[in-house]
């Protein structure tokens, strides 16, 4: 039985296993692993890291590492082995019967929160488009049995068709048809966008890695009520809502997205392409880093390539160094607001705490003087009027 079918139960031991390869980054402590693992509702009883110069071709941590594995987790009770790296389905199937458990990776963990987490039509199509996808490269994992099925009633000889083979046409299906359903949502985002454009709104969208405190942030800004939690991938669903900016005299669109996270599965990236969208779509980013993470670098970076990938590089940015009221006292900023170099180019960013409200004031001033900046005088003079009624009431959708 795979975590998956643990939600409601007590959390399941687990043992988080890292294979150092000599990347860049490489999590000694697994402590990312581990957060995904409770977050998907396991409870992690012990890390095992080891170092390799190539991942083993059919056990990925070779065999005396396995049996060393199989050993610990017979001695904790541990139900389930969890890789910090992603497995081929080879892999995953070799460590299966040779540690006799379920074996799953960084990817399918991902994948599994996601599918918890999705509350929307549109983010349900999307996990279920990324899970299919996953499913279907690792069909030879559940079909250990398979085997040619004789022929139906009346018929002599001839070999039926494959299990597999039947699978891989259900779920070849099934991925065409959530395809098609979520077109259909993209296509009425591009109508709702479209509408905004026309009405000449200026587009804010918040990104950052996971458990930046987006939605916390966007809950301070918008008093929107979003849900938000000390944990990975507290919301999946994009949310927009409208915030006055009384120095630049009008409102714009604020919208939360999903936070990104290393090694985000590329399937994950492609099925979220219609909320990801918001992010190329917008006229500023509002890039959100906890700044009292000291891995803050990495995960700035992480988001950078993400962006890359998904075409919103050139999107201008705001650096939003978020949780400044978890700094210890010494290393706290001097000032509010300064420049900070990203990719070459000098870019603003604020320093606050959506928890408390630091900083709050002087990154609305910021906004302010970027879309005014940014914004040419027939959008502002369109704004004005709709900008004066949307004061004090700047939570509405």
């Amino acid at each position: 039985m795979s975590f998956s079918e643990q939600n409601d139960r007590p959390a399941a031991p687990a043992i988080l296993v890292g294979v150092d390869l000599g990347l860049p980054h490489f999590d000694a402590e697994l402590e990312e692993l581990g957060l995904l693992s409770q977050t998907a509702g396991l409870e992690p009883v012990a890390r095992v890291v080891c170092k390799r110069k190539a991942p083993d071709a059919a056990l990925f941590i070779g065999k005396g590492k396995a049996d060393e594995i199989k050993q610990l987790a017979d001695a904790t009770g541990a139900a389930e082995i969890l890789f910090d790296q992603a497995l081929s389905p080879a892999q995953q199937r070799n460590l299966e019967r040779h540690l006799d458990r379920p074996v799953n990776d960084r990817t399918l963990l991902i994948l599994e929160i996601f599918a918890q987490r999705a509350r929307s039509h549109e983010g349900k199509l999307q996990v279920e488009l990324a899970r299919l996808r996953y499913v279907s490269t690792r069909l030879v994992r559940r079909w250990s049995h398979l085997e040619r099925q004789a022929g139906g009633a009346g018929v002599r000889g001839g070999p039926g068709e494959k299990q597999i083979e039947l699978d891989r046409r259900m779920i070849s299906e099934a991925i065409k048809r959530t395809r098609e359903r979520l077109e259909k949502v993209k296509r009425q985002r591009q109508t709702q966008r479209r509408r905004r454009e026309r009405q000449g709104a200026f587009n804010i969208s918040l990104v950052g890695y996971t458990n930046a405190g987006k939605s916390t942030l966007f809950n301070a800004l918008v008093k929107a009520g979003a849900y938000a939690a000390d944990q990975l991938f507290a919301t999946l669903d994009t949310t927009t809502r409208q915030l006055y900016l009384g120095e630049a005299g009008r409102s714009v669109s604020l919208s939360d997205t999903v936070g990104f996270i290393r090694d985000l599965p590329h399937g994950l990236v492609d099925a979220f392409q219609a909320t990801l969208q918001e992010a190329v779509d917008a006229d500023l980013l509002l890039h959100v880093v906890d700044a009292a993470n000291p891995n803050h670098p990495e995960q700035l970076a992480e988001v950078q390539r993400v962006l890359h990938e998904i075409g919103a590089a050139e999107v201008p940015q705001v650096l939003v160094f978020n949780k400044v009221d978890l700094l210890d006292p010494s290393l706290r900023p001097r000032f509010e607001t300064d420049r900070f170099e990203l990719e070459g180019v000098q870019v603003p960013r604020v320093f606050v705490s959506g928890r408390t409200g630091l900083g709050l004031d002087a990154l609305r001033r910021l906004l302010a003087q970027e879309v005014s900046r940014r914004s040419g005088p027939v959008a502002a003079a369109a704004q004005a009027d709709s900008g004066s009624d949307a004061e004090g009431n700047d939570s509405a959708a």
